[in-house]
């Protein structure tokens, strides 16, 4: 069973959101402020967020960037900003995927199927290994952990899909679309921007110098591949 929070101030949506989730199984709840949202994520064992970005006190980019501090929990945002900017804000702070208003229930709730599906599972491996480590970036699979000069780093389900599968097979250059089918589904309407932008944020984090990346590639023209060993 996941345990839902919702958080927008128009009761009609969290009415109307909270009835539907619960007829699919989900345990609900709602908050209409970024305060009232904060603290319910602190009492409660929340499993998914859907997050509106316009709140009435807190920003929902100010709610997503605190809870991506303590937890990788998957974040759907509402918006009714449309311009391509405002998205891609909302990915680079952490969200996973946005909706845009108005939305259908379906296709929200389908969004969060597919987000759930490739939290949960993981990519295929090619090899039976377990653990790449270089010394300097160690990337425990089983326990789905990543250490940088022995320092934990907290991912994004996304970086976590990107990483492990340049990892995986470090001969290959993604596409940009090939990484949009991994981490999104087949069946993701986006901007191929949202790939740089979850490669930038990944960047941060495991290299030591972002602008000259050492394990993360660049492939001019094509996508992106593994400049690491293998494993």
């Amino acid at each position: 069973m996941q345990t839902v929070l919702i958080v927008d101030d128009e009761r009609m949506i969290r009415e109307a959101v909270s009835f539907y989730l619960k007829k699919q199984g989900c345990r609900v709840f709602a908050a209409e402020n970024g305060k009232e949202a904060l603290t319910m994520f602190e009492q409660e064992a929340i499993t998914f967020v859907i997050l509106d970005l316009m709140l009435p006190d807190v920003s929902g980019e100010e709610i997503c960037m605190s809870i991506r501090k303590k937890s990788k929990v998957p974040i759907i945002m509402l918006t009714a900003k449309t311009q391509e900017d405002d998205v891609l804000n909302g990915l680079e702070i952490g969200a996973d995927d946005y909706v845009t208003k108005p939305f259908s229930l379906k296709e929200l709730y389908a969004r969060m199927t597919v987000i759930l599906r490739r939290t949960t599972g993981d990519i295929k491996p090619l090899v039976s290994k377990h653990l790449w480590n270089d010394k300097d970036l160690q990337v425990d699979f089983e326990h789905r952990e990543v250490q940088k000069k022995g320092e934990s780093l907290s991912l994004t389900p996304s970086e976590w899909k990107i990483l492990t599968a340049l990892i995986r097979c470090p001969k290959k250059v993604y596409t940009r679309e090939e990484l949009i089918e991994l981490i999104f589904g087949l069946d993701f309407d986006g901007y191929d921007r949202v790939i740089d932008t979850h490669i930038k944020n990944l960047r941060k984090k495991v290299e030591d110098d972002p602008k000259k990346p050492f394990y993360i590639k660049t492939v001019r023209g094509v996508g992106y591949k593994f400049g690491g060993g293998e494993l």
